[in-house]
């Protein structure tokens, strides 16, 4: 029998590494059942991070009538019924694109307050796999420094597409229906990136690098992340499914991703 190269042999299909994605994360949530301390050692920056995310969000509701009058000018000479209508689906684009910018920068910043927690837990994931690679040899600050980096560039790509989702959310039946998915699995994509960092960080991996990884694994990490992002909107769902998204994407990172980084990471992205 001949050996088989890696270029002829048979890859997943996209539909299949999309359920692979989602697989990861039900694997990751499984890992923090069978460790109930590191589930609940998760929880603490998840928490903290909840309280500031939802008292925002608490105000923004309180103020969405203003709000939504403030954005729709153009709507003020309108019949009643027609001015009504426009400033309710502004209510509803303005939140929902509000929620789509929390839903995919509380990861960031959550990671980025709870990096020791984050950290022991994926040390704990690869050593039940059998082993972590050493940590780098990169001082603290400069890795504080990197981390802060990364949640502002991811914030202000979030915000870009937030605004360009809520505009979208204006257009008839398809700002109702076609936008939500499109936004879940953009979102799913950031968040992969997030939730593999730690793992791939450990492997000396700078943000470009990691990006190159998921772009080449594009399906896989949508159908991990976007199914991380649907859980993440079910209430408390961020706070009790962060632990076992990390976990989900050191496995992720472990087993797909890692082997990539080893072959090269081809074109990049996100500068």
């Amino acid at each position: 029998m001949g050996c088989v190269s890696d270029e002829d042999a048979p890859r997943p299909s996209g539909l299949k590494d999309l359920f692979n994605g989602v697989g990861y994360l039900l694997r990751g949530i499984a890992w923090t059942a069978r460790h109930p301390a590191q589930w609940l050692f998760g929880l603490i920056p998840a928490l903290i991070v909840l309280v500031l995310y939802v008292a925002a969000l608490t105000a923004l509701a309180y103020n969405l009538d203003g709000l939504a009058e403030w954005a729709t000018p153009f709507a003020d000479g309108w019949a009643d019924g027609a001015r009504t209508s426009a400033r309710v689906v502004a209510g509803l684009a303005l939140f929902g694109t509000s929620l789509f910018l929390a839903v995919i920068t509380f990861t960031a910043v959550t990671l980025l307050v709870g990096d020791p927690f984050y950290e022991a837990i994926a040390v704990r994931v690869e050593e039940s796999q059998g082993g972590a690679p050493p940590e780098p040899d990169v001082p603290l600050l400069v890795q504080i420094a990197r981390a802060v980096k990364d949640a502002v560039l991811l914030a202000v790509i979030a915000l870009a597409f937030a605004v360009v989702f809520f505009a979208c959310g204006f257009l008839p039946v398809v700002g109702q229906t076609v936008v939500p998915v499109v936004a879940a699995c953009v979102s799913g994509y950031f968040l992969a990136g997030e939730l593999t960092s730690v793992a791939l960080e450990r492997r000396g991996l700078r943000r470009r690098e990691r990006f190159a990884l998921l772009k080449r694994n594009r399906p896989l990490a949508v159908g991990f992340g976007a199914a991380t992002f649907v859980v993440f909107l079910i209430p408390l769902g961020a706070v009790l499914a962060m632990p076992g998204a990390v976990a989900g994407g050191t496995l992720l990172a472990r087993e797909r991703l890692a082997d990539g980084a080893r072959e090269g990471t081809g074109g990049l992205v996100l500068g």
